[in-house]
């Protein structure tokens, strides 16, 4: 018997500067074609392809203060796409943004046969990732994570 997993559901991240975050992630919410079901002052939640996308403002105490990538907790978030031309497009899209830092454009990675994405930090410096894998990829019997070395730290 399975888990019954179906998925991610949503995602919420906790902006530190809730007008800059929200002013970028409108944009990419509606970019990928998701439906806004609130906009507030509070919370920003867009919902499509099969999961949601949610900003919220932060505690008082930690209003303004930027993202820690190697602190408890989230590392990044990566979003399925499609295929590789939707991982292109929205390089396309962001690349010129100044309220984002690109971290790599589109290239192969070696986590599994196929694996192609890019990689940001949106306006509070969270790590975000897109990426495709074609065809069954790790679930594909035998087949194992590739550049695990790769895990330095970072």
């Amino acid at each position: 018997m399975t888990s019954g997993l179906n998925g991610v559901a949503h995602v919420i991240l906790t902006a530190g500067d809730f007008a800059r975050s929200t002013a970028f992630w409108r944009d990419v919410i509606g970019y990928l074609g998701l439906k806004t079901v609130l906009d507030s002052e509070h919370m920003l939640y867009g919902v499509g392809g099969r999961t949601a996308i949610g900003i919220r403002t932060p505690s008082p105490e930690h209003a303004g203060k930027r993202f820690d990538q190697g602190a408890p907790g989230l590392h990044h978030a990566c979003f399925r796409m499609r295929d590789r031309a939707a991982v292109d497009a929205i390089h396309d899209f962001l690349k010129d943004r100044g309220d984002i830092h690109i971290i790599h454009g589109p290239q192969e990675e070696p986590w599994a046969p196929g694996y192609y994405s890019i990689l940001f930090e949106d306006p509070d410096g969270i790590r975000m990732e897109l990426n495709h894998v074609p065809g069954a990829g790790l679930l594909v019997d035998g087949e194992e994570i590739g550049g695990a070395d790769a895990f330095d730290g970072s």
